[in-house]
């Protein structure tokens, strides 16, 4: 599975903006995605970003590539 990242890009590890990253699968309400740090992270699905208060607005995920049962859609609108 594959995601786009669309938001402000944050750390130097992190998310950079507009940038596809490989979704090992969906956790609940987070996606483990291979972020810029090579290691596999769980982000918010609805609104990934940056935990810290530091002023910097949420993201969002856009589906680049889904499994058959639509997993990564369900997630990133949050039913």
């Amino acid at each position: 599975m594959k995601v786009r990242y669309v938001g402000q890009s944050f750390g130097v590890d992190s998310l950079t903006s507009n940038k596809i990253y490989q979704c090992l699968g969906v956790e609940g309400g987070f996606l483990r995605v291979i972020d810029d740090s090579g290691e596999d992270y769980l982000y918010s699905a609805i609104s990934p970003g940056s935990l810290d208060d530091d002023g910097i607005p949420p993201g969002k995920w856009e589906v680049i590539k889904d499994n058959a049962n639509g997993d990564l859609q369900r997630a990133v609108k949050g039913k």
